[in-house]
């Protein structure tokens, strides 16, 4: 019989346990994603070339020349209410990754304990424990007493060895959660300074319209008078007075629209800046503000490196691989060690006695899920599934930086074309509104001409200023999308 057992514990043991694990790990297999589409090596526009320079190369106090606008990010980026939501998001990525390394290690407690039991007279220890005080060999504080105390000192630990590398995933995927959160807080950063940069230019923008309705509703009231004085004289009808009167009264009203725009992107960047409303500090008129004379983006494996949503994902994918990983591992059979020593007693007057009180042990245990794992099924089908997401994410990522770019560059190209061509339409439209005052004064034009004339004028210097700001505006989001704005990681 004994030989029979020993036969059975060498050989069909192994064999059971061998069967089951192989039986664990049949229905885990690593997830499988799709191919990767070939990323461009070149931006499709006209005034990259070959040249590998980037104006996002350029940190943010250097690419913005306004100093009025430099000091605005530098407040923002010190009091702005996401940007600090961000750094804490750090803190607590952070912090898991300090519990993740924390299951490497084994478990130590400081243990006290005391209790009490109270054995029946026909189970094992209370036979067992009045047998034992009948012996000649026990006497005194050995007795064992009825009810039976128990009382422990000293410490108890446990530790799952990590056979198959489920916590070192763990841990892995904790840290590259930690770098995509150091990433996200660098993408709030950029969009953040080109929020400001935006409202900033918008604001110059709508001072140079506030300008452009002065000059214009001033040229119209001056034409109001003139033509009472003519109507007067007889030389006008009540008819062309009232539609002279209606124009002035449309400018007035788009200067108070006007004025009521600068109100509001006014509080709007005082809230980017963690502040309440204020007046804003302007520098130089939007047209006096120099544009870059040459704008480059550089190379495509340059941005996609500078570009911090896109690094982002890419950490997210590298967590998602690693959780997939340790939810595999997780089917595995686990290796348990859980020592103890301390002072064990159940006489408390006996228990500082040592060595006679020392008591210690260790206890392995090897332990494999077999029935039931419906919960670990569910956990590896869902990190299969972030781990599919992170990937469509990254990717996704990566093709908005190209459109982003390429928008941004053409659209550089095709504005400074447009501004061009609107600085000829609002100077071939200031002439025409002096030869039509002319004109009517020798009375060879009606005033219908001239108020057609003058109401051209407004609407080409107003598209004019709209164009300009729109060409901040694209070289702004240029210089977003290539990543600039951004801060190099801290070490973390």
């Amino acid at each position: 019989m004994n030989r029979l057992t020993i036969e059975l514990r060498r050989h069909l043991l192994p064999a059971v346990a061998g069967l089951l694990l192989v039986s664990s790990c049949r229905s885990v297999e690593p997830v499988t994603l799709p191919k990767v589409a070939p990323v461009p090596s070149s931006f499709v526009s006209s005034n990259t070339g070959a040249d590998t320079a980037s104006i996002a190369d350029q940190s943010w106090q250097r690419f913005f020349a306004d100093p009025n606008l430099v000091s605005l990010i530098d407040l923002a980026l010190q009091a702005n209410p996401d940007l600090g939501i961000a750094i804490q998001r750090v803190e607590i990525a952070r912090a898991n990754v300090l519990v993740a390394r924390g299951a490497l290690l084994p478990t130590v407690n400081a243990v006290g304990s005391a209790g009490v039991d109270r054995y029946g007279d026909y189970t094992l220890n209370g036979i067992g424990n009045y047998d034992t005080n009948l012996s000649n060999n026990i006497e005194g504080k050995q007795r064992i007493p009825t009810p039976t105390p128990e009382f422990f000192l000293g410490l108890r630990s446990s530790w799952e060895i990590d056979l198959w590398g489920k916590f070192r995933n763990r841990r892995k995927a904790a840290v590259a959660r930690l770098l995509a959160s150091d990433k996200g807080r660098q993408l709030v950063q950029t969009s953040l300074v080109a929020q400001v940069a935006r409202l900033y230019y918008s604001l110059l923008a709508l001072d140079n319209e506030l300008v452009v309705l002065g000059k214009n509703r001033a040229l119209q009231e001056r034409a109001v008078e003139i033509i009472k004085i003519q109507k007067l004289g007889g030389r006008a009808t009540e008819l062309a007075v009232q539609q002279f009167t209606a124009q002035l009264l449309r400018t007035r009203s788009l200067q108070v629209e006007a004025q009521q725009r600068i109100v509001a992107t006014e509080n709007e960047l005082n809230r980017l800046l963690g502040r309440y409303p204020q007046p804003i500090v302007r520098g130089q008129p939007i047209g006096e503000q120099p544009l870059p004379e040459q704008v480059t983006a550089g190379i495509p494996a340059a941005m996609l490196l500078r570009r911090p949503d896109v690094q982002q994902a890419e950490r997210e994918l590298l967590a998602a691989r690693a959780d997939v990983d340790a939810a595999r591992a997780a089917f595995l059979p686990s290796l348990t060690l859980t020592p103890y020593l301390g002072l064990n007693s159940y006489n408390a007057s006996v228990l500082f006695n040592t060595p006679a009180s020392l008591a210690y042990g260790l206890l392995g245990g090897l332990a494999g899920p077999i029935l039931n794992r419906s919960v670990l099924k569910a956990d590896y089908r869902r990190s299969a599934a972030e781990q599919r997401e992170s990937y469509y994410n990254y990717q996704k990522a990566i093709q908005t930086g190209f459109q982003e770019v390429v928008t941004n560059l053409r659209g550089i190209d095709n504005y400074q074309q447009m501004y061009e061509l609107q600085q000829q339409e609002v100077a071939a439209l200031n002439k025409a509104v002096a030869i039509s005052n002319d004109l009517y004064g020798a009375s060879y034009a009606s005033y219908l001409e001239v108020i057609t004339a003058q109401r051209n004028v407004l609407e080409a210097e107003l598209n004019l200023t709209n164009t300009r700001r729109e060409q901040f505006l694209l070289l702004i989001d240029l210089y977003r999308a290539l990543g600039g704005g951004g801060t190099e990681t801290r070490p973390l």
